[in-house]
């Protein structure tokens, strides 16, 4: 562990960026349970994973707790923001794969056709699976989606009962000449959460040439999508006119908004502090990233939390029909250890655009506001931010009036 490059890891976050065979941050995190029996009957949630690894031929695996009844919360990333993480990681701990392998391309395997039906209810299905071996007792972390229970290989699942799936999801999911966008965002603005997008699309349930993506690229892709669809939309609102500050403290993380008065730009940052996730090192660690209004090209260096915290911004932007620059800023403090996935940065951010909020008339005195509660000092987050000096040097109309 001494070394690892602690920039890397920031960056890297479980991609194996440095070569070697497992994760060492995540290697700890393998917490092992006991007593698991080799068939299962239960209520899927519904809860549905497709791997990446040896794509295209994929592992693809439905979920399912030994538990009838509603278990919805064990799976609704957006009914977890009042929830303490340790009962969280209890519901995902219970939460057990049965593993198929599925050429990502075949979406019409009857493996694939089983987690497309899952994907589509929004309420708990019953579910039975039969494992070639008792699962393996060990629960798996990863940085873009939430914590797996346990799994093994499975000689097969059945549907036990088929509850009624929203109308809008059904005419999607029989829409086969629709583009898988179109389909994300008629969804999307149809009141359908975004976990439940987010599985249909991994599934293979949306679109023209249909495939089935890994869960860790359908979270991203769904949280891009839908936030470019809004952003599209806030283009043509307004500008704010003041500079508006929103600041949340939650479960050792910190979140800080600065709304300002410029056409859509965007910056997410995080300060990851000694002893928390992506660092074991002894020094705070930051990285940023940004774009401004022409949006990006390349793939964000802090990987699906930047699009996850974009799509909390421009939901509450368009909420308000104003259009603004933004700049988001995260500080996670020593004790958040375990990697629960991006939801909590698009959830938090949901929460934190909630709460009320102070406006300033100057940049100077939204930055000497939060200075109150970054542990850091604004000084290092200036010194860091790309976006800071683009807000600062950029001619608004009113330099030409």
């Amino acid at each position: 562990m001494e070394n690892l490059d602690t920039k890397l890891c920031i960056v890297c976050r479980g991609r194996m960026l440095c070569n070697l065979p497992y994760c060492p941050m995540l290697s700890g995190y393998r917490i092992k349970v006991t007593n698991l029996p080799p068939e299962i009957f239960g209520s899927s949630p519904p809860s549905i994973f497709v791997g990446r690894a040896n794509y295209p031929k994929v592992r693809v695996c439905p979920a399912l707790p030994p538990i009838v009844g509603d278990t919805t919360l064990y799976d609704k990333p957006e009914l977890w923001t009042e929830m303490e993480i340790e009962k969280i990681l209890e519901f995902r701990y219970s939460l057990i794969h049965g593993q198929f392998i599925s050429d990502v391309r075949n979406p019409s395997s009857k493996e694939a056709e089983i987690l497309q039906e899952i994907s589509l209810y929004e309420r708990p299905v019953e579910l039975e699976v039969v494992f070639e071996k008792p699962p393996t007792p060990k629960i798996y972390f990863d940085d873009s989606t939430p914590p797996m229970g346990p799994s093994a290989p499975a000689k097969r699942a059945r549907i036990c009962s088929t509850p009624k799936a929203p109308k809008i999801v059904e005419e999607v999911y029989e829409s086969t000449d629709l583009g898988a966008f179109d389909a994300m965002r008629l969804l999307y603005e149809k009141g359908i959460a975004v976990s439940h997008i987010q599985k249909m699309l991994s599934a293979g349930a949306l679109g023209i040439n249909r495939r089935l993506v890994p869960t860790r690229w359908a979270i991203t892709a769904v949280d891009d999508t839908i936030s470019k669809h809004l952003i599209e939309e806030i283009k043509n609102f307004e500008i704010l006119d003041h500079y508006r500050v929103f600041v949340l403290r939650e479960k050792k993380n910190l979140f800080m908004v600065i709304l300002t008065p410029h056409a859509w730009c965007f910056e997410w940052g995080e300060a990851w502090f000694p002893q928390t996730t992506w660092n074991y090192g002894h020094k705070v660690c930051i990285e940023t990233d940004w774009e401004d209004l022409r949006g990006r090209k390349t793939y964000a260096s802090l990987g699906g939390c930047y699009y996850a915290s974009r799509l909390a911004t421009a939901e509450y932007l368009r909420s308000i029909k104003k259009q603004s620059g933004a700049i988001l800023w995260r500080e996670i403090y020593p004790g958040f250890k375990i990697p629960i996935g991006v939801w909590f940065v698009r959830e938090m951010l949901r929460k934190c655009f909630k709460q009320n909020f102070t406006e300033f008339n100057t940049l100077q005195e939204a930055l000497e506001y939060i200075s109150n509660f970054s542990k850091i000092g604004i000084e290092e987050w200036i010194r860091n931010s790309k976006l800071f000096d683009h807000l600062t040097r950029q001619k608004t109309l009113w330099n030409f009036l």
